[in-house]
């Protein structure tokens, strides 16, 4: 994937977005970016994806790829899909063009804060239900390299774990399809 030159964004410009990052919808969010990673540092853009309970995003290289969370060094469970609030990947990624960078697979506008979906909580998208993961989303080298150190100080910052900035890890609960447009539901428990 082919990167145009960005001018990295300060901690000021950053912050002075939070106002409207934290003005993302509680509940009824909208996919914006759907993405499959075949392979590490390769991205599809997709109109809709499958979802399965098995395998995370058909297609994706989640299922091939190891962790250091896990017994067996195996795919974590817990780590299928990998997501991100849309306004904070606008925000870093500051053109839509690099928004798949991010390496997550789904970009909802919606509210992502500890708060708002707390770990267990169920996400109804497209005809799909996910679980919210207890474990922290976090950025890499990677993230630095192409949002730059201080949008990684800022994602990562107290108030950005809080928020979810980097985003949130989920599982899927039940197998489904999901659209670019469909809509992020938090089910009642």
């Amino acid at each position: 994937m082919q990167e145009t030159l960005i001018k990295h964004l300060t901690m000021a410009e950053l912050e002075a977005a939070l106002d409207h990052l934290r003005d993302a919808p509680k509940d009824d969010g909208v996919v914006q970016l759907i993405v499959r990673r075949p392979r590490v540092d390769e991205r599809e853009l997709l109109e809709e994806a499958e979802l399965d309970t098995a395998l995370g995003l058909i297609g994706d290289s989640w299922c091939y790829r190891g962790s250091s969370k896990t017994a067996d060094g195996g795919p974590h469970p817990d780590m299928q899909i990998n997501i991100m609030n849309a306004r904070v990947t606008a925000l870093v990624a500051q053109e839509k063009s690099r928004w798949s960078l991010a390496g997550d697979q789904l970009y909802i506008d919606m509210d992502l804060s500890k708060e708002n979906l707390p770990a267990g909580t169920r996400l109804a998208i497209g005809t799909a239900v996910l679980e919210v993961s207890p474990l922290p989303h976090t950025g890499c080298h990677k993230f630095v390299a192409r949002f730059g150190v201080e949008a990684m100080k800022f994602v990562n910052s107290t108030l950005g774990k809080e928020l979810c900035l980097r985003g949130i890890n989920a599982k899927v609960i039940r197998a489904g399809t999901v659209r670019l447009g469909s809509t992020a539901k938090k089910l009642q428990s």
